[in-house]
């Protein structure tokens, strides 16, 4: 099933109650809605490299056309000070994935998911640690809520948080709850367990993965912020 799949495949796929399963090489969407609100503001066309009951592992090319979030005065949301980050009105924009690509890993229920980065001669630079909701699968991807807190993990085994300074602002702007805040910082402890028992997948062997090269980019369909049925997970 493809990223293109029409709304009577999701509905078709909804009615029958359970989670769609896709084969290497097929291109879904993996999508992120806005904080505190039901809307897509990023979306990806990913190529699937695994799907089983234990681990999904999707393939983000470089020069992929994603979505992403934009200040609707035109300022890339990082160039925007602090303060102000998540208050301004947004917008979206698409544009190519920029760099080398990434290999996105995410187990069933986890509230992280694990991407590996390489550059641009294949030489592994580190993982990281999305901390956000467990993936909610759809016909025609999986849909998350980012929740800014993540961390980096590098080769040597060492680690550190990230982006602490915009999970606290999140608060402050209230798109985050005291109570959601802990959840997110107990889901993140419980990463750093897994890091330094040095677990799956950062023993697993991913970093010598290499995609298919004749695997084509996926596209972007029109409908990509669509709202489909949702699906058990």
């Amino acid at each position: 099933m493809t990223a293109d799949a029409d709304a009577e495949t999701v509905e078709t796929a909804s009615a029958s109650g359970s989670a769609p399963s896709w084969a290497p090489g097929e291109q879904i969407l993996w999508r992120y809605r806005g904080n505190a609100t039901d809307r897509v503001h990023i979306c990806r066309p990913v190529t699937v490299v695994q799907d089983t009951a234990d681990l999904l592992a999707v393939w983000v090319a470089p020069g992929t056309a994603c979505v992403r979030p934009l200040l609707a005065d035109g300022t890339p949301v990082h160039q925007e000070p602090l303060a102000t980050r998540y208050t301004k009105p947004r917008t979206t924009q698409v544009a190519p994935w920029s760099g080398t690509g990434v290999l996105k890993l995410a187990r069933p229920g986890e509230p992280w998911s694990v991407w590996l980065f390489w550059d641009r001669d294949w030489r592994f630079k580190n993982w990281y640690v999305n901390l956000e909701e467990p993936l909610t699968r759809w016909a025609g991807g999986v849909d998350s809520e980012d929740h800014f807190l993540d961390i980096a993990v590098y080769p040597d085994r060492s680690w550190q948080w990230k982006d602490e300074d915009e999970f606290a602002q999140a608060q402050q702007a209230g798109l985050m709850s005291a109570g959601q805040a802990e959840r997110v910082r107990a889901a993140g402890r419980s990463a750093v367990e897994r890091i330094e028992a040095w677990a799956a997948p950062f023993a697993a062997g991913w970093e010598d993965w290499r995609p298919d090269p004749a695997w084509p980019v996926p596209a972007l369909p029109a409908d990509w912020d669509r709202s489909p049925a949702r699906i058990r997970a």
